[in-house]
């Protein structure tokens, strides 16, 4: 079956999400800590991960969750210290991964038809694309508010592959989550193909229960799947 269409998770499939994140984490800690925050880095970050465990890796209020629970209250200048270096450091780490603005440019231009299917806020998918500048190469996005459904719940899916209008067997799938992203299409009737470049340790235990149909360790290689279907 000839693949028509190449749909992607965003965060750590197209865009190394969680260095970002983690790196703009480490900045805000620092300037909280440098502005009166009593409390040793490598404790705080744990902490802060884990209450992203707890509410969401997109939780839009964890600083201030972060000092409740903490230091019991919400200190402006702490929080804002850590605000602004959190979003000074976002900018110089949102990038693509090497080669995604080319390989999408260039599978665009084999005919097919692209989209992302996304966890995040449609607001913080949409900012995303557009910063790293590749919003463009999408003829479709479904993030969290379309559906109000997160992966592998078949509705995100559902709604890329009724708007791409393209059977699911003639679309490839690629994400970095065996449990969400490559069972959740694999349901569908998709090809899949996990990002082994992007898969974070907690999710490499679903690498046998959840296999892809394809492992790629370089976002190039998608065009030796195309190629081969």
């Amino acid at each position: 079956m000839v693949i028509k269409a190449v749909l992607f998770d965003l965060d750590n499939t197209l865009i190394d999400f969680m260095k970002l994140k983690k790196k703009s984490c480490e900045a805000a800690i620092k300037a909280m800590i440098n502005n009166g925050l009593q409390l040793d880095e490598k404790k705080a970050m744990h902490i802060l991960f884990d209450l992203y465990d707890k509410y969401g890796i997109e939780h839009g209020k964890i600083f201030q969750k972060f000092l409740l629970s903490t230091i019991g209250i919400i200190d402006w200048k702490i929080l804002t210290a850590g605000i602004v270096a959190y979003r000074r450091v976002q900018a110089d780490y949102r990038k693509p991964y090497p080669g995604v603005p080319r390989v999408l440019r260039l599978l665009k231009n084999k005919g097919l038809k692209l989209g992302v299917v996304s966890d995040a806020p449609s607001l913080k998918a949409w900012i995303r694309l557009n910063e790293i500048k590749i919003a463009d190469f999408f003829d479709v996005v479904i993030a969290y508010d379309e559906t109000k459904r997160k992966k592998p719940h078949e509705l995100p899916f559902r709604s890329a592959i009724k708007k791409l209008g393209i059977k699911p067997e003639e679309i490839l799938f690629v994400g970095d989550n065996p449990k969400n992203d490559i069972n959740g299409a694999k349901k569908l009737g998709m090809k899949t193909a996990l990002a082994l470049y992007g898969i974070q340790g907690k999710f490499k235990k679903y690498m046998l229960k959840y296999r892809a149909d394809y492992a790629i360790n370089n976002v190039k290689e998608i065009f030796d799947i195309v190629d081969e279907a």
